[in-house]
């Protein structure tokens, strides 16, 4: 019984995490439309680790962090760029579906072994013993009771309530934002009080036209929760009128009026700019160079994911001031990074955002 279990899962599509690194999202993108592979949202459904494009090495930790997060059995695929640590790797010019599949029907009739820990097996902070408890705790709210921060309470900008206000870093391979961003939150709930650049996106050299829209549409409407209108898109090409079609699927009525005002142009309008692009006009221009960060305090998180996403590359670069290296080092002290989860050796849990 067991070893049919198992045929019938090699057989299933390939599930692939997929942390993308410099000019990896067009051949990610690709891949989201491959009935072969299950491209999934949280590296606990995967089996595969997808490193698409060039990974800088401030990354790696986090990388690091993002493998060891996968269940058993796993694997890692480098595709183009650098090879990060040990695994396959396949040329950026190489298709590597035949490769994925292989590992994956391997791993699953356990013909090839799993993958070790990249990380030791502790907590992300060394709480045993500490505290009047031993417990990591100082206080009443102080210290990392359980290897965790806790929140502090904070007025709320939108009603002035005393909430807790919980600060992390995010990125730099969350799907929802854009490859490479990393941003470090105060959050009360699910809205943004502070926000502050650790790590910049990385560059997707696209000179633009109809494809790279039809792409970046696409994902507007994945994070509209629109899966299955996205894949249409992509299947269906180039098109006029596209903007007709989105709001006959209501894609724009799920847009707040006003959201991400920059240029005088809001999410709203540069949704509509890539849908005229990729059917031949012109797409969206961003020509404002002040911080993106200005716009994200007060906004949910769904908002501010849909603001990062509806700039063009060049734009949103340009409006994430890059850090000295001294801003950060030993100011910003989270332990507790959010790549998509966070693996917690000592709990054998993730913690997931977004």
């Amino acid at each position: 019984m067991t070893a049919l279990v198992h045929r019938l899962a090699a057989s299933a599509p390939v599930p692939v995490f997929a942390a993308v690194g410099e000019d990896g999202l067009r051949a990610v993108d690709r891949l989201a439309v491959d009935p072969r592979v299950d491209l999934v949202a949280s590296p606990l459904h995967a089996a595969l680790l997808l490193v698409v494009g060039t990974i800088r090495d401030d990354d790696r930790p986090e990388l690091e962090r993002l493998h060891d997060q996968l269940p058993h059995p796993r694997a890692t695929v480098s595709w183009g760029g650098n090879a990060v640590f040990e695994g396959e790797a396949v040329d950026g010019t190489v298709d590597p579906l035949p490769l994925l599949s292989d590992m994956h029907r391997a791993l699953m009739t356990r013909a090839r072994p799993s993958e070790p820990d990249l990380l030791p097996n502790a907590p992300p902070n060394d709480w045993r013993g500490k505290g009047d408890f031993g417990q990591g705790g100082e206080g009443m709210m102080g210290g990392v009771p359980y290897g965790r921060p806790m929140p502090m309470t904070d007025d709320d900008m939108r009603d002035g309530l005393a909430l807790d206000a919980y600060s992390a870093p995010f990125g730099p391979f969350l799907p929802q934002f854009p490859a490479g961003l990393t941003l470090d939150l105060t959050l009360q709930g699910d809205v943004i009080q502070q926000a502050k650049v650790l790590r910049p996106p990385y560059p997707q050299h696209e000179s633009g036209g109809a494809a790279v829209a039809l792409r970046h549409v696409a994902r507007m409407l994945r994070l509209l929760g629109l899966p299955a209108r996205a894949e249409r898109v992509l299947h269906d090409g180039p098109r006029e009128r596209l903007a007709q079609t989105l709001s006959r699927w209501g894609a724009f009525a799920a847009i707040p009026p006003g959201l991400g005002m920059i240029d005088g142009t809001d999410v709203r309008g540069r949704l509509r700019a890539w849908c005229a692009e990729a059917g031949g006009g012109a797409g969206p221009v961003v020509e404002d160079d002040g911080p993106l960060t200005d716009l994200l305090p007060g906004l949910e998180w769904h908002e501010a994911v849909l603001v990062l996403n509806s700039l063009p590359d060049a734009a949103l670069r340009r409006l994430v001031p890059v850090p000295k290296p001294d801003d950060d080092q030993g100011e910003h002290k989270h332990e507790h990074h959010h790549d998509h989860h966070h693996h917690d050796h000592d709990h054998g849990h993730g913690e997931a955002h977004g």
